[in-house]
């Protein structure tokens, strides 16, 4: 089987070609401004003679219309929507209600259940918003936090002030340092060391609830500005959304992924 697998984040959008068990080349783009053609293009113009589509989207219904159309046009199959749901490849997530978990949090924490190989693992997404997801050794996603990403950390402090937004418009950046000498770095450093403590805290309330053999994973676009300035012992995984997707594509159609789950290891 040979599937396109799609990660549609707020921002940007990754893909991937999944041949025999094994992902191929990435690719990755920032796609606010595209419209059915260019999507058919860029994404879907590499994935002729695939048998599915995989999507996990978080950019909301417009978007999950565009790319249908934008398959239909290119030729590949229909794209099958990911949803969140209370149990799926080996993972049972405890969220009250189970299709409020974001989608691309619930593919991560099936990617990082298979990852972790029977350990308990702590997921922490570094992207629009900063994700938290916690899962035990048994699968169980017990939950998790969602604060602003570094990015919308410094455009909430630009758009939200006058005198700040002035005084980091233009001039030198300067050094990178949490003890910064310009505005504009004051900002955006205050941003990254922020999501590091958010990181770190993290790593210690998972640390009380499962136990010290746990592991940190961190995913997404920021995760390498932040990766550096934490001090808990961490993984990086870029593409984490791509590798629950391919879980879930090596499990066939969306109604086998909670009866073959128990078969599969974790």
């Amino acid at each position: 089987m040979t599937a396109l697998l799609v990660d549609v984040g707020n921002t940007r959008i990754k893909w991937a070609p999944l041949d025999g068990g094994r992902l191929g080349r990435q690719r990755a783009a920032v796609f606010a401004d595209w419209d059915v053609v260019e999507f058919a293009r860029k994404v879907f113009g590499t994935g002729r003679g695939v048998d599915r589509v995989l999507v996990s989207n978080v950019a909301g219904a417009r978007i999950a219309r565009v790319l249908t159309l934008a398959a239909k046009h290119a030729g590949v199959p229909k794209p099958e929507f990911v949803s969140s749901r209370r149990t799926a490849a080996g993972v049972t997530t405890a969220y009250l209600e189970p299709w409020r978990l974001g989608v691309d949090r619930f593919v991560m924490a099936i990617a990082a259940h298979r990852l972790a190989k029977g350990r308990p693992i702590c997921v922490v997404g570094l992207g629009t918003t900063l994700t938290v997801d916690l899962v035990d050794a048994k699968g169980c996603h017990l939950g998790g936090a969602i604060v602003p990403g570094p990015r919308l950390m410094v455009d909430s402090v630009l758009q939200g002030t006058d005198g700040i937004r002035k005084r980091a418009t233009g001039g030198d950046t300067g050094k990178r340092s949490l003890f910064s000498r310009t505005t504009r770095a004051a900002i955006e450093e205050g941003a990254l060391y922020s999501a590091a403590a958010m990181v770190d805290r993290a790593a210690e309330e998972a640390a009380r609830l499962v136990g010290k053999r746990f592991l940190l994973v961190l995913t997404g676009g920021a995760s390498p500005d932040v990766a550096p300035l934490v001090r808990s012992q961490h993984t990086v995984v870029q593409d984490l959304v791509l590798q629950g997707l391919a879980v879930l594509a090596e499990l066939g159609s969306a109604d086998a992924w909670e009866s073959r789950a128990a078969r599969k290891p974790g």
